[in-house]
């Protein structure tokens, strides 16, 4: 028998969710993600929990406690239920009646493992009661172990359900699998059976699916995975993996950033295809228009600031597949707290204009040219 002792199970404030239901008679299972990272180890960001009670009942019972219920998502079974200043979704076993791919049409279950097969991945299957004892109805347990992403059952019907669940199958493998198995067959064989489905769902999930998979500390062998099997292409056109594994080497012990790691994939209209917001936007063409320029660290430094000069050196040094030179980030770091010395008014009357804007820009070249050394009555003589 397998017993989660965490913190957020022990806590007061969840011991309380769970006794209102368990007291009136009702199941009470912590289940999806807050079970699996807690297994692994991992930081555990959302609770959520399963329940034969119907979605009005856990609100009575809720008011009756004293606690307040927010309907999130009644209409498929979800009630959020704060405990303290802490959010729990509670949502009832539920089976799935008709799917288009995008939207399901549910029923309300009495059982456990109904609630289970209606789930993607059987490592998301796992269930945990108040005590923390894990609940397995779909064997789950050994694959999330061994670090295995298995779709339940028939990999391609889930995906037919939902068709996000292709994107989701590559960010999972990214941050749950293992890398030396490699990656499920079935389940990539699916996902490349399915690609047209990828056009039913939303470009801002798929954005938003894509950035979360390149935050994971490797996400190169899921990329390739992806090109491999005709979906980074659907999503992106003329986007690339070759370069990326090449670039997480270089990142060591630097934070991931999923825009510097799009910019080295690259691809047809990014920002619209991924429904990227404009500061994004403005990052990934700053990101890949410098990556080309002949600017140097200090220049880029001072122009971009030093964290996005990281990230432009980094993406030159993985397309050259080159070292990075160790002194980069002293001087992108002296190009960022440079200040320029002149100002417009040091070279009127003498310059209007155009010719102003001239000037300022040819002194400017020959101070960064001389390392931000040359001074204000230097560039004036």
């Amino acid at each position: 028998m397998k017993q989660l002792k965490t913190d957020w199970i022990e806590n007061a404030d969840t011991q309380r969710v769970c006794a209102i239901l368990l007291a009136a008679g009702y199941e009470c299972y912590f289940v999806g993600g807050c079970v699996r990272n807690a297994l692994l180890n991992k930081p555990v960001n959302d609770i959520d929990i399963s329940t034969n009670a119907r979605p009005e009942r856990v609100i009575e019972l809720a008011e009756s406690a004293g606690l307040k219920s927010i309907p999130t998502g009644i209409k498929h079974g979800t009630v959020t239920v704060i405990s303290g200043h802490t959010p729990y979704e509670i949502t009832t076993y539920r089976r799935d009646v008709e799917t288009d791919g995008r939207h399901a049409i549910v029923e309300f279950s009495g059982e456990i493992k109904e609630d289970a097969l209606r789930r993607d991945f059987t490592m998301n299957a796992l269930y945990a009661d108040a005590r923390g004892v894990v609940i397995d109805p779909l064997n789950g347990l050994p694959d999330l172990i061994s670090h295995r992403l298995r779709f339940i059952e028939s990999a391609d019907q889930r995906i037919k359900e939902d068709y996000l669940r292709i994107m989701r199958f590559f960010r999972f493998h990214a941050w749950y699998g293992n890398p030396n198995q490699g990656i499920d067959p079935d389940g990539l064989a699916a996902c490349a059976a399915n690609l047209a489905g990828l056009e039913t769902v939303s470009k801002e999930r798929i954005g938003s699916e894509l950035k979360k998979l390149l935050t994971a500390p490797d996400p190169s062998p899921s990329i390739a995975a992806m090109q491999v099997s005709g979906v980074l292409n659907t999503i992106l056109p003329g986007a690339d993996a070759k370069y990326l594994a090449a670039l997480v080497h270089l990142e060591a012990g630097i934070p991931a950033d999923p825009i510097r790691r799009l910019a080295v994939i690259g691809g047809e209209g990014q920002q619209k295809q991924l429904r990227l917001s404009n500061s994004e936007a403005k990052q990934l063409n700053v990101l890949r228009q410098e990556t080309g320029s002949l600017r140097s660290p200090h220049e880029l430094g001072y122009r971009f600031g030093a964290n996005i000069s990281h990230g432009i050196l980094l993406l030159r040094a993985a397309l050259l597949e080159m070292p990075l030179d160790p002194a980069f980030n002293i001087q992108t770091q002296t190009g960022e707290k440079a200040i320029f010395p002149i100002k417009a008014t040091d070279l009127m009357p003498n310059y209007q204009g155009k010719v102003l804007g001239e000037k300022l820009a040819d002194l400017e070249k020959k101070w960064i040219a001389s390392g931000f050394s040359k001074t204000k009555a230097e560039l004036l003589d």
